[in-house]
Protein backbone atom coordinates (compact mmCIF):
# COMPACT_ATOMS: atom_id res chain seq x y z
CA UNK A 1 0.00 0.00 0.00
CA UNK A 2 0.70 3.40 -0.65
CA UNK A 3 1.49 6.41 2.01
CA UNK A 4 -0.55 9.01 1.69
CA UNK A 5 0.32 12.58 2.44
CA UNK A 6 -0.81 15.24 4.44
CA UNK A 7 -1.62 17.73 1.19
CA UNK A 8 -3.53 14.77 -0.89
CA UNK A 9 -5.27 13.49 2.92
CA UNK A 10 -6.68 17.31 3.19
CA UNK A 11 -7.45 17.83 -0.39
CA UNK A 12 -9.87 14.50 0.10
CA UNK A 13 -10.86 15.64 3.31
CA UNK A 14 -11.81 19.33 2.28
CA UNK A 15 -13.43 18.58 -1.46
CA UNK A 16 -16.40 16.97 -2.79
CA UNK A 17 -15.00 13.52 -4.32
CA UNK A 18 -15.86 11.17 -7.26
CA UNK A 19 -15.38 7.51 -6.99
CA UNK A 20 -15.23 5.23 -10.36
CA UNK A 21 -15.61 1.60 -10.41
CA UNK A 22 -16.39 -1.09 -13.41
CA UNK A 23 -19.48 -2.27 -14.21
CA UNK A 24 -20.23 -6.11 -15.34
CA UNK A 25 -20.34 -5.33 -18.88
CA UNK A 26 -16.37 -3.41 -18.71
CA UNK A 27 -18.42 0.31 -18.67
CA UNK A 28 -17.03 2.89 -15.77
CA UNK A 29 -19.28 3.95 -13.04
CA UNK A 30 -19.07 7.57 -11.65
CA UNK A 31 -20.57 9.59 -9.04
CA UNK A 32 -19.94 11.78 -6.34
CA UNK A 33 -19.38 10.53 -2.54
CA UNK A 34 -19.81 13.06 -0.78
CA UNK A 35 -18.65 11.13 2.28
CA UNK A 36 -15.30 10.38 1.11
CA UNK A 37 -12.58 10.73 3.19
CA UNK A 38 -8.97 9.57 4.65
CA UNK A 39 -9.14 6.97 7.19
CA UNK A 40 -5.28 6.78 8.48
CA UNK A 41 -2.17 6.65 6.03
CA UNK A 42 -2.87 3.92 3.56
CA UNK A 43 -6.91 3.96 3.62
CA UNK A 44 -9.59 6.66 2.46
CA UNK A 45 -12.80 5.00 3.34
CA UNK A 46 -16.51 5.90 2.55
CA UNK A 47 -20.06 5.89 3.71
CA UNK A 48 -22.02 3.54 1.06
CA UNK A 49 -25.64 4.89 1.36
CA UNK A 50 -27.65 4.16 -1.86
CA UNK A 51 -26.43 0.38 -1.89
CA UNK A 52 -26.94 0.98 -5.83
CA UNK A 53 -24.09 0.13 -9.12
CA UNK A 54 -21.43 1.30 -6.70
CA UNK A 55 -22.10 -1.47 -4.24
CA UNK A 56 -22.76 -3.75 -7.02
CA UNK A 57 -19.55 -3.66 -8.43
CA UNK A 58 -17.68 -3.62 -5.59
CA UNK A 59 -19.28 -7.33 -4.35
CA UNK A 60 -18.30 -8.03 -8.25
CA UNK A 61 -15.11 -7.49 -7.41
CA UNK A 62 -13.82 -4.15 -8.98
CA UNK A 63 -11.01 -1.85 -8.48
CA UNK A 64 -12.04 1.99 -7.97
CA UNK A 65 -10.52 5.66 -8.52
CA UNK A 66 -11.33 8.47 -6.51
CA UNK A 67 -10.57 11.67 -7.60
CA UNK A 68 -10.94 14.93 -5.21
CA UNK A 69 -10.05 18.11 -7.15
CA UNK A 70 -9.09 21.56 -4.90
CA UNK A 71 -10.70 23.99 -7.65
CA UNK A 72 -9.53 27.20 -6.35
CA UNK A 73 -5.97 25.86 -6.71
CA UNK A 74 -6.36 23.97 -9.75
CA UNK A 75 -5.21 20.85 -8.39
CA UNK A 76 -5.96 17.75 -6.90
CA UNK A 77 -5.14 13.90 -6.54
CA UNK A 78 -6.29 10.52 -7.88
CA UNK A 79 -6.42 7.45 -5.10
CA UNK A 80 -5.96 4.11 -6.91
CA UNK A 81 -6.73 1.28 -4.92
CA UNK A 82 -8.88 -2.31 -3.63
CA UNK A 83 -12.30 -1.51 -1.98
CA UNK A 84 -13.58 -3.69 1.34
CA UNK A 85 -17.12 -3.99 2.46
CA UNK A 86 -17.47 -3.52 6.29
CA UNK A 87 -20.42 -4.03 8.22
CA UNK A 88 -21.99 -3.73 11.36
CA UNK A 89 -19.45 -4.88 14.33
CA UNK A 90 -16.24 -3.63 12.85
CA UNK A 91 -14.23 -0.84 13.33
CA UNK A 92 -14.49 1.07 10.38
CA UNK A 93 -18.43 0.70 10.30
CA UNK A 94 -18.20 2.30 13.88
CA UNK A 95 -16.58 4.69 12.39
CA UNK A 96 -18.45 5.55 9.77
CA UNK A 97 -21.76 5.58 11.69
CA UNK A 98 -19.87 8.27 14.20
CA UNK A 99 -19.32 10.50 10.97
CA UNK A 100 -22.82 10.38 9.96
CA UNK A 101 -24.08 11.13 12.97
CA UNK A 102 -21.99 14.35 13.04
CA UNK A 103 -22.53 15.01 9.61
CA UNK A 104 -26.80 14.63 9.94
CA UNK A 105 -26.99 11.26 7.90
CA UNK A 106 -28.61 8.33 8.24
CA UNK A 107 -26.30 4.85 9.46
CA UNK A 108 -24.21 3.87 6.35
CA UNK A 109 -25.08 0.14 4.92
CA UNK A 110 -21.53 -0.16 4.78
CA UNK A 111 -18.29 1.26 5.74
CA UNK A 112 -16.10 1.13 2.34
CA UNK A 113 -12.69 0.76 3.44
CA UNK A 114 -10.27 1.60 0.34
CA UNK A 115 -6.23 0.38 0.24
CA UNK A 116 -4.79 2.89 -1.18
CA UNK A 117 -2.07 1.28 -3.66
CA UNK A 118 -1.36 4.42 -5.67
CA UNK A 119 -1.70 8.32 -5.63
CA UNK A 120 -1.15 10.50 -9.22
CA UNK A 121 -0.67 14.15 -7.88
CA UNK A 122 -2.77 15.98 -10.99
Amino acid sequence: MTVISAEAKAVLDANLAVQATVNPDGTPDIGPKGSLRSYDDTHIIYNERTARQTLANIENGSKIIVLALDLAKHSGYRFFGTPHLRGEGTEEYAAAEQWATENGQKAPKYAVLIDVERVDQL
